[in-house]
């Protein structure tokens, strides 16, 4: 398995300024990084988003109709909800996610914690309730907003999620046979991927 991170414009090391649009523009340009440099498909990505980065997360999982599957981590509705307990949706609203969830076709697991101080436990509930595809949800009792890998169940869960996903082949096979790779060729590549962020 290989992860790949990166800062949204205007966060971390990343330069630029932050706005949703951009974060949209950057997760799209990281997909486009991993499919033709590396020849990652869409089939093979599982995507995961914490609190704000629930929404590019779903965004990206709109627009790639086969991706495996998707974890929204302390995800939020949209930006105004998580002030306001608004019960439609306005133009001026931003990572608009409890519309977008309904046209996610993968397993989403959605894992939120029951204290979370920050955003409410029922915007993960209403996100899994609106979701397709539901996976098992894990509701993190006690848990917060940023700490619920603290939590052993997080990790139990999560490496469940996991598993399923890596039985499972878009097509509905099982233990999809994967092709042999010439060992220089891998080599190279997994050197290229730490270089960019994608770690083994």
């Amino acid at each position: 398995m290989l992860l790949c991170s990166y800062d949204y414009s205007g966060y971390g090391a990343s330069t630029g300024k932050p706005s949703e649009f951009n974060t949209y523009y950057d997760i799209e340009a990281v997909y486009d990084c991993l499919k033709k440099d590396y020849g990652i498909e869409q089939e093979d990505l599982i995507l995961y988003g914490q609190s704000v980065g629930s929404g590019p997360t779903i965004h990206l999982a709109t627009k790639l109709r086969n991706v495996r599957g998707v974890v929204i981590h302390s995800g939020i509705l949209s930006g105004i909800r998580v002030l306001y307990p608004v019960k439609v949706t306005f133009w001026f609203d931003i990572f608009k996610n409890i519309d977008k969830i309904r046209h996610v076709d993968c397993p989403v697991l959605v894992i939120h914690g029951t204290n979370d101080e920050i955003v409410d436990w029922s915007h993960g509930k209403r996100l899994w309730e609106l979701s397709k595809e539901k996976y098992d949800p894990l509701w993190v009792k006690g848990g917060g907003h940023c700490n619920l890998e603290a939590f052993p169940e997080y990790i139990k869960h999560l490496r469940k999620f996991l598993n399923a996903m890596e039985k499972i082949s878009i097509t509905g096979e099982t233990n999809k046979q994967q092709p042999t790779q010439n060992p220089s060729n891998t080599e190279s590549k997994q050197n290229k991927c730490l270089r960019f962020g994608l770690i083994r």
